[in-house]
């Protein structure tokens, strides 16, 4: 599949998402579409503590770091709406997908899917403290709302994964041969995604006073734009794309989820957002990442006997 076909499918699934909220009742596919990719993952991935690195206590730190600094700044400010915003848009996760971008982009898997574990699992045991601080009420059931979603997410492709591992020596072939299978799953739930913020948006819109839309769109961004910056400096040049990614992807379903639950659906607007924030990134990264390796290839079928001499 060329580069040009992979950015049109991902720029089609923006714009026909957009247009289509009616597939919002869909949205519950989105999960298991992002499992059927985690499994791939699981596949090359090597389990072993040795994978977990005090890098991913740094990302998990930073997670908290960021969302609790917005709040701070926007409560002082005596806007305690959009510190929320600031709070749950922040204060994500890493998204299931992540370590699914990291693979298609040729990086480090087994940092990425720890990474994402770290997150996670760290603000499962953090969200029953931080939120009821956030919204000024306690908040007894969010330990095992996400701790659920982990189980669904990261435990059913674990299952699938482990005796495919075992009893199927080339097992590691499996993601390679289904490479384009998985862009296009990532397609259909980047659509359903985005129907499903689009559907969120029209039913919010009558209610909104003017002007926040744009206020909560444009914190939404910036907390974006401070995520995957400062992920590509926080651990060094080494994992600097995994983990601007690890921090940068969020899990917005969960916070989204969250918000609606223990604030309101404005607050939820701002995870929302975030949801076309990273996904534009990803589309743009996807993109340059294709045009790169079109060059690579060019250059070795160009120059044949200077690649055998550099190996």
């Amino acid at each position: 599949m060329t580069r040009h076909l992979r950015t049109l499918a991902m720029l089609a699934a923006f714009v026909v998402g957009y247009f289509c909220p009616w597939a919002a009742h869909l949205n519950w596919m989105v999960r298991w579409l992002i499992v059927v990719m985690m499994f791939f993952v699981m596949l090359q991935v090597r389990f072993s503590w040795h994978a977990m690195r005090r890098e991913h206590l740094i990302i998990l730190g930073a997670n908290v770091a960021i969302g609790m600094i917005g709040w701070a700044v926007f409560l002082l400010a005596g806007n305690r709406e959009l510190a929320e915003v600031a709070f749950f848009t922040g204060i994500t996760p890493t998204a299931t997908a992540a370590p699914v971008i990291v693979n298609l982009l040729g990086e480090r898997v087994d940092y990425a899917v720890s990474a994402f574990l770290a997150t996670n699992f760290g603000m499962a045991l953090l969200f029953p403290f931080l939120i009821p601080v956030a919204i000024g009420r306690m908040a007894p059931t969010v330990f095992f709302d996400v701790i659920g979603n982990l189980l669904i997410v990261v435990g059913v492709p674990l299952l699938a994964a482990l005796p495919v591992r075992s009893f199927y020596p080339q097992y590691r072939e499996i993601p390679k041969k289904c490479k384009n299978l998985s862009y296009f799953i990532w397609v259909a739930a980047i659509f359903l995604i985005i129907a499903n913020a689009s559907a969120f948006l029209e039913k919010q819109r009558t209610e909104l006073e003017p002007g926040i839309l744009w206020r909560i769109a444009l914190l939404s961004l910036i907390i974006c734009v401070v995520n995957f910056s400062l992920g590509r400096v926080l651990c060094g040049r080494r994992y600097s794309r995994e983990t601007s990614q690890v921090l940068g992807q969020k899990n917005t379903t969960l916070t989204i989820y969250l918000a609606l639950v223990y604030a309101n659906p404005l607050v939820a607007l701002g995870p929302t957002f975030y949801v076309l924030w990273h996904n534009g990134w990803n589309t743009i990264q996807l993109h340059l990442h294709g045009r790169r390796e079109f060059i690579r290839r060019q250059r070795r079928n160009a120059h044949p006997s200077s690649e055998r001499e550099k190996k």
